[in-house]
């Protein structure tokens, strides 16, 4: 049995990038960038869309819950597996905010139960390498 929503865990990443929001929302949004920094997957920036996200260890089923155009993005992140303590039901949600400087970039992984130790730790290892991979995309991206 799953616990209750407000006994999970949150993964948050925040970065402030030196880009304006649609660089970032391009780098969010199109596939082929998207592989570059954070798995392969066949995304498409629509409402109710099912992808999949593809690393070397696996990968997981997603689908886009919410869109705002270079302000927000939300999708669902599930990763199946034979044993229920490794099962992962999780949102991650981008939010985009203009500033002087450039871009802020919030990050939010929603749904880790308190026994999930490996899986919440993994994620805030996981997230800040592929914001490392973003900023690398985003400095050679036109």
């Amino acid at each position: 049995m799953n616990a209750p929503f407000n006994e999970t865990r949150t993964v948050t990443i925040e970065r402030e990038f030196p880009y304006p929001p649609e660089k970032l929302w391009r780098a969010l949004t199109q596939p082929h960038l998207i592989s570059e920094w954070l798995m392969n997957t066949d995304f498409k920036p629509e409402l109710g869309h099912r992808f999949f996200l593809k690393g070397d260890w696996g990968g997981v089923t997603c689908q886009v819950l919410e869109i705002e155009q270079q302000r927000s993005l939300s999708y669902t992140w599930n990763h199946e597996h034979a044993d229920p303590a490794f099962a992962l039901e999780s949102v991650v949600t981008f939010t985009l905010t203009q500033t002087g400087q450039g871009t802020h970039l919030r990050m939010e992984q929603v749904g880790f139960r308190p026994e999930q130790k490996q899986a919440f730790g993994g994620a805030q290892h996981g997230w800040k390498l592929h914001f490392d991979n973003l900023e690398k995309v985003l400095e050679r991206l036109d």
